[in-house]
């Protein structure tokens, strides 16, 4: 397509054949710096790099190696920007291989280190999001990735539009990770609508915000009622009044206030 800039497409001889490590240290070590010149070039064209944003997932080798790899080598070069990273988990019931836990685990004690924010995405989740709610027969992974665009762009709307409220990243970061490791995010959006259905739907705040935190829309399969929350952040797009969302986050904070820790007080934004 016409999203990315021909010149900046890096490739390999050869995969990483699922193996971490070979996409860390062997086959993605070789590439890596030709990588991290186009990032090179695309940062020192851009006025103001606020963060690097990294889309991959850790069932392979490559997404794993290579990208925990590439995170590192951001690190090491830009180490007062931001790091952010999409990252499918594995999940049991659709897997294909079976070194995809060992990936998984590898490469998240890299993303304890080296990221400042991490998106757990999960392809189960996804899954049962497409089947149950716009009851899709046969998901494609096209559909899934336009999912996971919807919530890039709502985390990054405020960046790129002007809005009443002036948030960032870094706030964003700032807001939700009580401990510097603690920054893995369940993520959820709000409306999920069929393409089909989509212009026949009438939407209200009260109506997005019960949906959100309805927990069928979590990109991670997460049983909500295992644990609490220790933060949330809530991104409104369009045309909406900030009295009546801070009117419905108060309401969700009344009634889920005992799915939330006790010792963060205020903690959704």
């Amino acid at each position: 397509g016409k999203a990315f800039k021909p010149d900046n497409f890096v490739f390999g001889n050869s995969g990483a054949g699922n193996n971490w490590a070979k996409g860390h240290y062997t086959e993605g070590a070789e590439i890596v710096e030709q990588a991290i010149d186009v990032v090179r070039k695309e940062a020192e064209g851009s006025g103001h790099v606020q963060g690097f944003q990294i889309a991959h997932s850790l069932g392979g080798g490559t997404g794993s190696g290579l990208g925990t790899l590439l995170l590192l080598k951001i690190r090491d070069a830009y180490p007062d920007r931001l790091t952010k990273t999409y990252s499918i988990y594995p999940s049991p019931k659709v897997s294909d291989t079976v070194v995809e836990p060992y990936n998984a685990i590898l490469a998240t004690h890299q993303l304890l280190e080296n990221a400042d924010q991490v998106y757990c995405i999960d392809n189960e989740a996804l899954y049962s999001i497409v089947t149950n709610l716009l009851k899709e027969d046969a998901p494609t992974f096209s559909f899934m990735n336009y999912l996971i665009s919807q919530v890039q762009m709502g985390v990054t709307a405020s960046l790129r539009f002007s809005g009443q409220l002036n948030g960032d990243l870094r706030k964003l970061g700032v807001n939700l990770i009580p401990f510097p490791r603690l920054h893995f995010f369940n993520i959820a959006q709000a409306p999920i609508l069929s393409p089909k259905n989509s212009g026949y739907t009438k939407l209200f705040i009260q109506e997005l915000t019960k949906q959100v935190w309805s927990g069928k829309q979590f990109y991670s399969n997460v049983p909500i009622e295992d644990g609490k929350f220790l933060t949330a952040s809530m991104h409104y797009r369009g045309k909406v009044s900030t009295q009546e969302t801070d009117e419905n986050l108060e309401k969700v904070q009344a009634s889920k206030a005992e799915d939330f820790v006790e010792w963060i007080p205020n903690n959704i934004k």
